[in-house]
């Protein structure tokens, strides 16, 4: 196993294990099996765990395997607090003990704000105490690093970066989203502050290793270098020596031992301008049905009525390129789940972003047929309650 350093010196894996996929049996995980892998992992020299409160019976199956096999004090658990679920430093203090009693411990190693989205929110959080909190549990060993997961746009991204002392972050991160959510940019403009970037999603869900359009999958098979789908998202993201770790929700040994291999021999560096080119033609045969070529730049941003506007197209192109579902998920994530909704229909057609679009697109048209495809009725309706039940 290879490994980079946190902002600290500690030697993370560079293959973290995504708990929240450990498989399930009679509407239960099935801990003799998870064991068996979480095991295999450890041995071969996986080290960081990520977990949350929200994966219902997660946290608690996490402790229960690293109990068992008496590993806890060897790996580095991360989990998460639902900042959205509270109103008071009293309210994280109670979750906060309920994950320690679940995961069996007295400590976590890295601790998340879960899905930040935006500043507002982080402002909202410091109003309740958030920071002195923090520093109370840091102090008392109970919190060894603070960061936070985020979805949405590079613009926010960074900006969250900037706003408080963060000892890690992670971010949503493949060959696929290169430039939409956090992208490279953000990637890059976080470790340029010394902060160590975890990744999410390497493989989109399973989307860049189940679900390749056949022009994709033939890229590959014709290319010099045979390397399953899965070996080149992973390694693409390893090139990078700014990926400090990759999670994968492992739930078979195989899959497993495909990991280990490939995290103990890449290096970063070692993609040739021919590799690269292959997995931009693979990102254009993914894209070949995609509404909108917009390429993330953001130069449309920021918007006076705060529309997200390439988290828009990034999930509206999502919905002919992957999967209705999918392309539902991440519209609310980049609109509704934050302070100040930044849906399409906030727009009021003033056009000041056309006026900046490299690629000349027709914005202002776009964003009213984003709109028709992605805010449906329960859209409409989530937009109204979730400010009342993220306690803004």
């Amino acid at each position: 196993m290879q490994y980079r350093s946190d902002k600290y010196g500690n030697q993370i894996s560079v293959l973290g294990y995504g708990c929240m996929r450990f498989t399930q049996k009679g509407g239960k995980f099935d801990l003799d099996k998870a064991g068996r892998e979480v095991m295999a992992a450890y041995e071969a020299g996986v080290n960081y765990f990520d977990t949350a409160y929200v994966y219902s019976g997660n946290e608690a199956a996490l402790g229960e395997i690293l109990e068992k096999y008496g590993i806890r004090d060897k790996i580095y658990i991360a989990t998460k607090l639902p900042h959205y679920l509270i109103r008071s430093d009293k309210a994280a203090e109670r979750m906060f003990q309920e994950e320690l009693r679940r995961l069996r411990t007295d400590y976590i190693d890295y601790y998340l704000m879960h899905m930040l989205t935006d500043v507002k929110t982080w402002e909202r959080l410091k109003s309740l105490g958030i920071e002195e909190w923090i520093q109370e549990k840091k102090a008392s060993g109970a919190m060894r690093q603070i960061g936070f997961s985020y979805h949405g746009n590079s613009e926010m991204f960074c900006k969250l970066i900037d706003a408080y002392d963060w000892d890690f972050c992670m971010i949503q991160y493949n060959y696929l989203d290169e430039n939409s959510q956090a992208g490279r940019t953000g990637l890059q403009y976080a470790a340029s502050k010394g902060i160590p970037v975890m990744i999410m999603e390497p493989l989109r869900g399973g989307r860049l290793v189940n679900n390749l359009p056949e022009k994709a999958k033939k890229l590959f098979a014709d290319y010099k270098i045979q390397r399953t789908p899965a070996e080149w998202a992973f390694r693409w993201l390893w090139n990078q020596p700014e990926v400090a770790c990759v999670l994968s929700g492992m739930n078979s040994l195989e899959m497993v031992r495909e990991n280990v291999a490939n995290a103990e021999t890449v290096q970063v560096g070692e993609f040739s301008e021919q590799d690269e080119k292959l997995l931009k033609d693979v990102v254009c045969a993914i894209n070949e049905k995609m509404k909108v070529g917009c390429t993330g730049c953001g130069y449309c941003m920021p918007c006076p009525q705060k529309v997200d506007i390439p988290g828009t197209f990034s999930a509206y192109n999502k919905r002919y390129t992957d999967s209705k579902w999918n392309a539902f998920r991440e519209y609310w994530m980049c609109t509704v789940l934050r302070k100040d909704s930044t849906a399409a229909s906030n727009c009021i057609g003033c056009g000041k972003c056309e006026q900046h679009c490299p690629q000349n697109i027709e914005i202002r048209r776009e964003l009213k047929n984003a709109e028709k495809e992605l805010e449906g009725p329960i859209y409409k309706i989530a937009r109204r309650v979730v400010p009342f039940v993220m306690k803004y």
